[in-house]
């Protein structure tokens, strides 16, 4: 089966700040923007009136403009709080969907707050380690050129170069 192409279609578009392949179904190529998840760009598509099997080649300007103002408006178009990615938000306690760049700032706006009250994640972040408080012997003994089956295996040869 092959794939007839419209005589208007784009191959790349550019959208809030990146490139999105125009191949992918519209859904799927919304999810290359950062801030946007499949099920978010599926709200998103159905909001807008968009069928979810249209290639994002075939998008016309005013449907490309109409997904722009469904993605950095969801609360006009009654897109549920629960469904957005910034709720109550510390500066003014707003709850929106953070997309493209702002979500860059607003992580490391929420980084530096967490290092200046000195928070236990805060410092872990500064410090390079996981901030998740995952053990750190998790990964010790199976990564790295000092895990613990190289160890036994130079100690095994040491053990035998002595013996002889």
């Amino acid at each position: 089966m092959s794939l007839v192409l419209p005589e208007r279609f784009i191959h790349i578009l550019r959208v809030m700040n990146t490139n999105i392949d125009g191949n992918a179904k519209v859904p799927y190529a919304l999810t290359a923007i950062k801030g946007v998840g499949r099920r978010f760009s599926h709200a998103v598509c159905r909001k807008a009136d968009i069928s979810i099997h249209k290639r994002a080649g075939e998008l016309t300007a005013e449907e490309t403009d109409k997904l722009i103002n469904v993605m950095t408006n969801p609360k006009q178009y009654k897109i549920p709080d629960w469904f957005l990615n910034r709720r109550r938000d510390i500066k003014d306690g707003t709850t929106t969907q953070v997309l493209s760049t702002i979500l860059d700032s607003k992580l490391r706006e929420d980084l530096e707050r967490l290092k200046k009250i000195r928070a236990h994640r805060g410092l872990r972040h500064y410090w390079g380690q996981f901030a998740c408080e995952r053990p750190a012997h998790e990964n010790y003994w199976q990564k790295g050129p000092h895990c613990r089956c190289v160890e036994e295996k130079v100690i095994s040869y040491l053990h035998k170069a002595v013996m002889k």
